[in-house]
């Protein structure tokens, strides 16, 4: 989305595939996952990158964070999501929600967000027992329990596919403005 005097929004999604679950890396005592260790243990079989479209009511909610009013969720580390769904309805900048039958968010992955220069980064691991079903469209919500609360910040459609029990797949959504 190009702005005023070649000021620019773009989103980028990356998908990732693993064969490997996740959950495999779960520490039996503390059940926090290792994701260091199976991103540098294990290679994707499939890397799908596209782009997303920022949503005006999720524009709405960054610039109302950005002057400091109040009532306003942070896309922080702890209530950052990142959602898939099954809908193939084309993105539109008056959407609210995912539109397919089947959703599922999860909390960001540790460590994430980042900010770096212009950019955001947020990720979200979906291990083997979690979102599947076919995926085609994508988005970042903040809130304590999307979509039921929250803002859906921008989505993407996409087919990539069924994830089938016992795969990881990883999606990081790249925010820049610039």
């Amino acid at each position: 989305m190009e702005l005023r005097d070649g000021l620019k929004l773009k989103g980028i999604v990356t998908v990732m595939k693993f064969d490997r679950d996740i959950n495999d890396y779960r520490d039996p005592v503390t059940g926090e996952i290792d994701y260091e260790r199976f991103y540098k243990e294990n290679q994707p079989y499939e890397i799908v990158t596209f782009e997303n479209l920022f949503l005006n009511n999720g524009i709405n909610v960054l610039w109302n964070l950005f002057v400091g009013a109040s009532g306003y969720t942070p896309f922080n580390s702890s209530n950052a999501y990142v959602g898939v769904g099954d809908g193939t309805a084309a993105p539109n900048a008056n959407q609210t929600g995912l539109t397919g039958t089947n959703k599922y968010f999860k909390l960001v992955d540790s460590g994430y967000p980042t900010v770096s220069g212009t950019n955001a980064v947020f990720q979200a691991t979906f291990g083997g027992t979690e979102a599947n079903f076919t995926w085609n469209e994508y988005g970042i919500a903040n809130g304590s329990n999307p979509p039921t609360t929250g803002t859906l910040f921008n989505r993407a459609t996409q087919s990539l596919g069924t994830k089938q029990s016992g795969q990881t797949w990883a999606l990081r959504v790249t925010l820049t403005i610039s």
